[in-house]
């Protein structure tokens, strides 16, 4: 693919649209509340636009001309530095705010003043396939690559009319529109599942509960003292430990004894504190042993547990033998188990149990020692379906977002380059921000 050089679209350097700038430098000390903080790790996204949600912060309350540094609706902002360096340059676009936020040094912004730009389409113009082989060529570098202003403004681009830059905007950002639209429907979905086992499981207001009494049990907590102290549950209810309920699967499976196309799981792949796993990789990429899970079962990332990485696989597949493939002993049990060892407390009593220092690992023969209050067959074969449903309705969910995003990455580089004309075409592009 060829960039358009026909008279309906104008050649010009980046660095005549706008203007430049470096982030504000900062100590880790800094961290905690006050500005929004604009990091590399919130470029490295699917979306072109910035989610400020997610957003670390940081304290520079008094800094001289930190004014300079406020982000603003429609700026981009490129990763200056990358360890990748596939990852160099690459660019997203900030959306509006109701919180004052900042960038850091690792970040360049790029502030849009010509009118005959539109800030979204040239964030996708700049992700487009073409123009990331031509950023990562400015680069330089060798264990770390990094990319200028000076570079970036003297890179070429070609821009159609604004009315066309809009309606191609507007199309592409329809796609991320849906996508995290399904994404929000998905961290709704898991803070349902979370909330309702907590309302069953641990405050104990399951159905009924107001007809059955307390009774003590022992012994009252953990081994060990870890884990949550559980010291009275519902009459006909017992305290089991997460072992009676689930077990550790290891099927081993060396890279060459698998077709190389089968998705592989590694932890990278793993999203934090979220059970929805919409990433990964295929077994080509690998070459250690890997283990083999099914669609449905849970995993379990034991290395570092602290970033907090469980969730149900949604294809079956090999992961890192630095996860735990998890499985319930019986059927019923399914739900249970995943909201055990999802949650924050099975997650920090992983954290105080795991061996090591520089790279701590869970250990499944501890892990089985959590206690579980395990509730008389019917209030179980109640919340198991719901749980269930609340899983498919998430797997169904991210295969929607994969062919949206594939559809999406079809459409791109075609509309940027005006392999297809939208000219003509009537595109409500009002909501497209500048």
């Amino acid at each position: 693919m060829t960039a358009i050089t026909s008279s309906a679209w104008e050649r010009v350097p980046v660095g005549s649209l706008g203007e430049f700038r470096n982030g504000v430098n900062f100590s880790k000390e800094d961290m905690g509340g006050g500005l929004g903080l604009i990091n590399v790790k919130d470029i490295f996204s699917d979306s072109a636009r910035i989610d400020f949600e997610s957003l670390d912060q940081v304290d520079l309350a008094g800094r001289r001309g930190i004014e300079n540094y406020y982000v603003r609706a429609g700026d981009l902002f490129f990763v200056r530095s990358s360890v990748k360096r596939d990852g160099i340059g690459l660019v997203s676009m900030s959306q509006k705010s109701s919180n004052k936020v900042v960038h850091c040094g690792f970040v360049i912004r790029f502030r849009p003043t010509s009118p005959n730009v539109e800030s979204l389409f040239l964030t996708y113009l700049l992700r487009s396939p073409l123009y990331r082989q031509i950023v990562i060529g400015l680069s330089s570098g060798a264990a770390i690559t990094n990319i200028s202003q000076s570079s970036l403004g003297e890179m070429m681009v070609d821009l159609p009319p604004l009315s066309t830059q809009r309606k191609i905007a507007a199309i592409l950002s329809a796609y991320d529109d849906l996508i995290e639209n399904n994404t929000r429907r998905i961290a709704i979905l898991e803070e349902m599942a979370q909330l309702l086992y907590r309302e069953w499981f641990v405050h104990f207001r399951f159905p009924g509960h107001e007809s059955v009494r307390m009774v003590e049990v022992y012994p009252k907590q953990s081994s060990g003292g870890l884990g949550p102290r559980v010291e009275a549950v519902p009459e006909g209810w017992a305290l089991k430990q997460l072992g009676d309920i689930a077990q550790e699967v290891r099927r081993s499976a060396k890279p060459e004894e698998v077709d190389p196309q089968t998705p592989y799981i590694g932890l990278a792949h793993m999203p934090k504190k979220s059970i929805a796993l919409s990433d990964w990789g295929t077994v080509a990429e690998t070459k250690s042993t890997k283990l083999i899970f099914r669609r449905g079962e849970i995993l379990f990332g034991k290395i570092r547990p602290y970033f907090h990485k469980v969730g149900v696989a949604p294809v079956d597949g090999v992961c890192s033998t630095d996860a735990v493939v998890i499985v319930p002993k019986a059927p019923e049990c399914f739900a249970l188990t995943l909201a055990c060892v999802s949650s924050e407390e099975f997650v920090e009593y992983a954290t105080l149990t795991s061996q090591g220092t520089k790279m701590p690992r869970a250990n499944w023969n501890v892990l089985v020692e959590y206690p579980v209050v395990l509730p008389p067959q019917p209030i179980l074969s109640r919340f198991n379906p719901i749980v269930e449903d609340i899983v498919d309705q998430i797997q169904n969910l991210i295969f929607r977002n994969i062919n949206l995003r594939r559809t999406r990455d079809l459409l791109l580089p075609r509309l940027v380059s005006g392999g297809v004309d939208v000219s003509r075409l009537g595109i409500d592009t009002e909501g497209v921000e500048r």
